[in-house]
């Protein structure tokens, strides 16, 4: 059984930055790749980035490509997502995911999540 707790989420005005980050339980955490994903309010879900078990590959929604940043410390059991240059529909509820073997946007390969840390960016 693996635990996520999201942390760094809160209200920030467009173009500003914030640091998200997932901390995990379990010994198994260096083992899988990790993503974010999103909720903006009223929308479905929606993947945001992924990174390899060895944080070597990563990948990214077009969405935020170029201002978001993932990585992850496996000695720390942490997974970050870096956000610059934040836009207003950035707004959304941010929950990290683990368990595919490979970098992936496709929740149904995701088997743990976090409960969310709520962003929202003011215009």
């Amino acid at each position: 059984q693996v635990q996520l707790v999201e942390s760094g989420g809160g209200l920030v005005q467009a173009g500003g930055s914030l640091r998200l980050s997932c901390a995990a339980s379990g010994r198994t955490f260096r083992f899988y790749a990790m993503g974010w994903f999103r909720r903006p309010p009223g929308k479905e879900r929606e993947f945001v980035a992924a990174i390899s078990a060895a944080g070597g590959s990563t990948y990214y929604a077009d969405s935020v490509k170029g201002r978001f940043t993932i990585s992850r410390d496996n000695a720390q059991n942490t997974v970050y997502l870096q956000m610059n240059s934040l836009k207003p529909e950035d707004t959304a509820l941010y929950y990290c995911a683990s368990g595919p073997r490979g970098v992936t946007a496709t929740m149904d390969e995701y088997h743990y999540w976090g409960q969310g840390t709520q962003v929202t960016v003011s215009s």
